[in-house]
């Protein structure tokens, strides 16, 4: 997914994120919200648990 498509679906979910941001984000400058975690999760379609840790969670 290309930066402008993964800002776009952040914008349609109601995070306010720019390129800069995004890129900061990506270079572990700049700390995630929980808002954008979870929409970022819900875009990727992967569990939050996941995005955290790189595992998947056991139930």
């Amino acid at each position: 997914m290309k930066q402008k498509e993964l800002l776009a679906q952040l914008q349609v979910r109601g995070v306010d994120i720019n390129a800069s941001a995004l890129s900061k984000l990506e270079g572990q400058l700049r700390t995630v919200t929980d808002i954008e975690l979870l929409a970022f999760a819900e875009i990727l379609d992967v569990d939050v648990f996941w995005l955290l840790t790189g595992k998947s969670q056991q139930i």
